[in-house]
């Protein structure tokens, strides 16, 4: 298996995964919306020879905290091919992931996920207590510090882009 940023020729795949994986089109549609928006920091796929047998997205998510402007992304979505999970794919993409926004310094992530996976990396619904958000109050709603500090403070907020649907009330 190889782990690397996504091409533009992975893309019809990356969107049939997310369909196949999660049965409709609506993480598909989050994907084409936030390219199109310009707001993908990273993008990452699994391959199994030519297969795209898994994807992870990071985007631009605005976050602020006491008046100050927090460098943040949103993990979703994640998808592993449904005859693929449970092989360490989906962990080895986050690992890997992470890695790559420390080098694109950003200072944390926030996911609305699951309780019983997310945290082996570190995240924390105690570091998204503070922020207010759609999502404030929920277990599923952690972030991770890729910056000690960088969520530290009174008050603060997370905005999500309108690709999220959130009013449409399909939140990822």
């Amino acid at each position: 298996m190889i782990i690397r940023e996504e091409k533009e020729a992975d893309r019809l795949a990356i969107g049939a995964l997310n369909r196949r994986t999660f049965g409709g089109d609506y993480e598909a549609q989050l994907i084409d919306q936030l390219r199109a928006a310009h707001l993908i920091v990273a993008s990452l796929v699994a391959l199994d020879g030519n297969e795209v047998i898994g994807h992870l997205l990071f985007s631009s998510l605005p976050v602020e905290i006491d008046g100050r402007d927090v460098n943040a992304v949103a993990l979703a979505p994640m998808a592993v091919s449904p005859d693929r999970q449970r092989q360490g794919i989906g962990s080895k993409l986050v690992t890997e992931g992470l890695a790559l926004l420390r080098k694109k310094q950003v200072e944390a992530v926030i996911v609305l996920g699951h309780t019983a996976y997310y945290p082996r990396f570190g995240f924390s619904p105690l570091l998204t207590q503070k922020l207010a958000s759609p999502f404030r109050g929920m277990g599923e709603f952690m972030a991770l510090e890729l910056v000690v500090g960088s969520l530290a403070g009174q008050k603060g907020s997370v905005k999500y882009p309108e690709a999220f649907g959130l009013a449409k009330g399909h939140p990822i």
